[in-house]
């Protein structure tokens, strides 16, 4: 399993924070049953938050796109391409 970026953690953890309290103050509970299900609540809500942000991944470069940056024939001598530039 991959670890979690940042943004994951950052995201995940202001989502349990945020959501925990609201849920308290909304509900105004007293009860021990309540506020761990609250808590219970916030923490669930929290992980659907970290695994659901979108992660980055470096592009891939599939074979061909490489072999045309390295092959002989896709660059041109210098003194051509400005020569071409200077008849026009």
């Amino acid at each position: 399993m991959p670890r979690p970026t940042a943004a994951q953690l950052v995201y995940g953890s202001c989502t349990v924070i945020l959501s925990t309290l609201a849920m308290l103050l909304l509900s105004g509970t007293g009860s021990a049953a309540g506020i761990s299900f609250i808590a219970v609540t916030g923490f669930a809500l929290g992980l659907l938050v970290a695994l659901t942000v979108p992660v980055r991944r470096p592009a891939r470069r599939g074979r061909s796109t490489i072999a045309a940056q390295h092959s002989p024939a896709s660059q041109e001598p210098m003194a051509a391409t400005s020569a071409a530039s200077s008849d026009t």
